[in-house]
């Protein structure tokens, strides 16, 4: 158990909570005292979100942490279906997750959304044109929501993660690969992947009470360093640690 409960109190959404950071995002926030609704369902159908956050039932805090394998073709051997699916997985659940939650947040002036985003909207990337765009769809949306919501004091943030270590994007085959090893020494300061639970931890931060918002908006590219409520098959519910 931490001995930081920063987070006591609150009841926490956590998407597709079996990929990407989802593992880790409902480990460390369950430590700081929230209690975390996991949702594993790809949120693909239109209907999926609305259906995930009834089930959840009330939530202080959104957590929309969206992943599927990155699309490595070239830009121009691209098909309509790759581009397509990709959004389909990164960006159409945004405005229904949104649609869903907003209309409680904003009736008692509190609530925070974070979505857990990728630095490949901010930076080049090789045969990454579909997998960049969706990322940065996503956090064009974030900036444009965060501005509206501020009046109404609920807080929209993501977190534009590089080099972070989890098992969508560097499985454990893609950290040993040498030539991947080299690329870290290369392109990133440490000379290895952020660890996880550092990440979660600056997700921690800007979910609770004291995060301020960003200077630069809405968006961070962190560097390395009660009652009854429903559930579904794809749902679970996890008490805060003790």
């Amino acid at each position: 158990m931490s001995s930081d409960q920063r987070l006591a109190g609150q009841r926490v959404l956590i998407t597709q909570a079996d990929v990407f950071m989802g593992p880790v995002l409902c480990d460390v926030f369950a430590r700081h005292g929230a209690t975390v609704i996991a949702s594993t369902d790809p949120l693909v159908h239109p209907d999926a979100a609305a259906a995930a956050v009834a089930a959840a039932g009330p939530i202080d805090i959104l957590l929309a942490n969206l992943g599927v394998p990155a699309p490595t073709t070239p830009a121009a051997d691209v098909t309509d279906a790759e581009w397509r699916d990709t959004f389909a997985a990164l960006v159409d659940p945004l405005p229904r997750l949104f649609r869903a939650v907003l209309p409680a947040m904003t009736a008692r002036r509190s609530g925070r959304i974070l979505v857990m985003g990728s630095a490949s909207a901010l930076r080049g990337m090789k045969r990454a044109s579909t997998y960049s765009a969706a990322r940065g769809a996503q956090l064009a949306y974030v900036q444009a929501v965060g501005v509206e919501l501020a009046p109404h004091n609920v807080q929209v943030n993501a977190i534009a993660q590089n080099f972070v270590d989890n098992p969508t994007y560097f499985p454990a085959e893609v950290q040993a690969n040498p030539r991947f090893q080299e690329r870290l020494k290369r392109e990133v300061p440490l000379g290895r992947l952020v660890g996880a639970e550092e990440d979660a931890e600056f997700a921690v931060y800007l979910c609770s009470a004291p995060a301020a918002p960003s200077p630069w908006g809405t968006t961070h590219a962190p560097r390395p360093r009660s009652g009854n409520h429903r559930r579904n098959r794809q749902s679970r519910v996890l008490p805060p640690t003790e």
